[in-house]
């Protein structure tokens, strides 16, 4: 049984959710629709509260809590459309809000470049830095906040300090020039202490708030990295990708400020952490798994010092710079207290005596422990998703094996309850991006949710896919349709000699890029694949270059010519252009107000399929992004998704739902 001592959290989350229907016998859709009670969550440099952002249904709160006490003290509530992303305590009483915006569940956030701050006391949140900030009007001469159009995002909370921080400033024009500056979070007043020598840049401070790396590019998406040895000093180039054939980006320096740690691109597999010492240009290799990237940096608690990584591959793993240290022994312990989860110290006192743990695992979404380092004990704080039972949950397993010509590829797979000693029925889900995305193992809702309705699911990290080095993520460049969908129909096949699955029983599902790997899969593999839905896909590829939000700067059309290919090419795996090769049913979902894979592509799809005389079903949301967001959308959505995969397939349905209304 699991519980959550933080009962205050679900009251600011109810602020937005409405309350479901009652579920009849099938799969309980509203266990897998109801929003996670809290996505991040971090201590006060003291202890005495937490900060935590709350997903509601179209945007995403932040709440401050008295630990002690266990209530809400403060809460910062944006606009439609607007996610409270990021947040930083800066000292115990002022938390720093940095904006994203996204028009559909499924959009990457984009930050707007807005920084608010917000007392612990209470107080509504303040606008410090962004496009909408107003002057102090004409009755005064005093303008402590500089109006201007910029976007802002934190680069050093400077714990040495209780009233600053250092911000990157981003000019509001294509590909700009930018500048760090040094932000009163109380005043709002700023003061440049730096300038970028690069484009599109971002930037590392060492421990004494010293700027001293810049890594940005230009309109051809090449990676300078810069670096310099004081404040004042000239930069100079330590690494031009067009040269070396790798990124390198900084990560952090040593305690004393005399090492730096960086992570580089090797020419093959994954990436490596190492030492640069700039005072003589010398490099040791330090960590580099033989899979997979580092996927997160682990730092000592109380400190900005970085002591290791956290993987993500087969399973989740750390490793450290010394696994002799004080560091690696405090993680090894609290390891071996929650086996079979994976651990990360997710924030702590400035103090280092008290650490938030976060543990999850592909049946677990996640919980919160307290652990005191000195008193060696464990309190649970809170559960991600209280009504979840992680013993009940699908078993995740992963995968390796060899594609075609060669590639050894890695994947995960869900395996329903009931499909013991026996052959399941099973939907494979080609992941969104596609490039340097991945799927991990962790918790997938969607993933649990097709296991419930009996079906295996199988998630293949083709190539293109991020976490398995550079080479890995080029070998996808202008290889839709190609390599990248060899390796998904490799999988599949792998599945079937494994006996994972039924091989009279599968179809392919998938969203944005997984969507036209869906309908490229069905028209290339007519025998494989019973039938294929796709949620706000593209499958009009030339027309990526001319709509959507991609093609809009000139970073952008440099990505697309160089990652998806010219109109003409990709002209001939558009799914629009070979409708009538798709034999199977076909499911199809769009909202209008999407902008990453605007309407028209599902529109199209959904034209030629008619024409070559395939049944295909629809659903349209005009008010819906990239993504559902309205819960009775997403309900009517899944449910009929459900219905769609059991009549090819024979698993579950959802229980009855009230329906709503869509437009066609």
């Amino acid at each position: 049984m699991r519980y959550s001592n933080w009962a205050a959290l679900a009251v600011v989350a109810a602020l937005c959710a409405p309350v479901g229907p009652v579920r009849a016998a099938g799969v309980d859709l509203e266990q897998y629709l109801k929003r996670d009670t809290f996505n991040d969550i971090k201590l006060s440099p003291s202890g005495q509260y937490y900060a935590a952002t709350v997903p509601m249904e179209d945007r995403t709160a932040l709440a401050i809590l008295d630990q002690k006490e266990g209530k809400v003290v403060a809460s910062f509530v944006p606009p439609r459309n607007n996610h409270a992303s990021g947040f930083y305590w800066v000292s115990d009483d002022r938390v720093l809000i940095s904006l994203s915006e996204k028009f559909g569940s499924l959009d990457k956030p984009q930050l707007t470049g807005e920084l608010y701050a917000m007392s612990a006391k209470g107080g509504r949140g303040e606008l410090l830095v962004g496009y909408r900030v107003e002057g102090s009007g004409p009755g005064t001469r005093i303008q402590q906040k500089k109006v201007e159009a910029v976007a802002a995002f934190l680069i050093d909370s400077m714990p040495q300090e209780e009233r600053n921080v250092l911000v990157s400033v981003w000019p509001f024009s294509n590909d700009p020039f930018t500048r760090v500056d040094r932000l009163d979070v109380t005043s709002g007043r700023r003061q440049t202490v730096a300038r970028s020598p690069v484009r599109n840049a971002s930037f590392v401070s060492d421990p004494s708030g010293q700027i001293r790396f810049a890594l940005g590019a230009g309109t051809d998406n090449v990676n300078k990295l810069y670096y310099r040895e004081a404040s004042g000093d000239n930069w100079k180039l330590v690494n031009d990708e067009a040269v070396s054939k790798r990124i390198e980006t900084a990560l952090g320096f040593s305690e004393d400020g005399k090492t730096a740690y960086l992570q580089v691109q090797q020419a093959d597999g994954p990436d490596a952490i190492v030492t640069w010492d700039p005072a003589t240009d010398k490099r040791a290799t330090l960590l580099r798994d033989p899979v997979v990237d580092p996927e997160e940096l682990l730092y000592r608690p109380g400190t900005r010092v970085p002591v290791g990584a956290l993987y993500l591959g087969d399973t989740p793993r750390t490793r450290f710079f010394d696994e002799t240290s004080a560091d690696a022994r405090l993680y090894r312990s609290l390891e071996a207290a929650f086996a079979g989860e994976a651990v990360l110290i997710t924030s702590s006192t400035r103090d280092g005596r008290q650490v938030l743990v976060q543990t999850w695992s592909g049946r677990n979404p996640g919980d919160f422990y307290i652990f005191d380092t000195v008193a060696k004990k464990a309190d649970h704080v809170i559960s991600r998703s209280s009504w979840v039972d992680p013993q009940r949950n699908a078993k995740v397993q992963p995968f390796a094996f060899k594609a075609r010509d060669g590639m050894e590829l890695h994947g995960y797979l869900t395996v329903p309850a009931a499909a013991a000693g026996a052959k399941p029925p099973m939907v494979v889900v080609p992941h969104g991006g596609p490039f340097g995305v991945f799927d991990d193992g962790s918790y997938d809702v969607e993933a649990q949710m097709l296991a419930d309705a009996g079906y295996a699911v199988l998630q293949v990290n083709f190539r293109g896919s991020g976490n398995f080095g550079r080479a890995y993520r080029s070998a996808g460049a202008q290889q839709w349709g190609g390599t990248m969908q060899d390796d998904v129909t490799d999988a599949t096949r792998w599945a079937i000699a494994q006996g994972h699955a039924d091989p009279s029983r599968i179809c392919i599902y998938g969203a944005s890029y997984g969507a036209y790997a869906a309908m490229v899969g069905a028209a290339r593999e007519p025998g494989l694949y019973k039938c294929a839905a796709g949620y706000v896909g593209v499958y009009d590829l030339p027309m990526m270059h001319t709509t959507g939000d991609v093609q809009r700067s000139g970073s952008g059309s440099t990505y697309l010519k160089e990652w998806l290919g010219s109109p003409a090419k990709v002209a001939e795996v558009s799914p629009v252009n070979f409708a009538e090769r798709i034999k199977v049913p076909v499911f199809l979902a769009a909202g209008g107000e999407d902008e990453r894979a605007p309407i028209q592509h599902t529109k199209r799809m959904e034209a030629a399929l008619l024409k070559a005389g395939t049944p295909v079903e629809s659903l349209y949301y005009p008010n819906e992004g990239h993504g559902f967001y309205t819960d009775p959308h997403r309900r009517e959505y899944y449910g009929k998704l459900l219905a769609f995969l059991s009549r090819s397939l024979g698993g579950k349905t959802a229980g009855t739902a009230a329906p709503a209304s869509a437009s066609p």
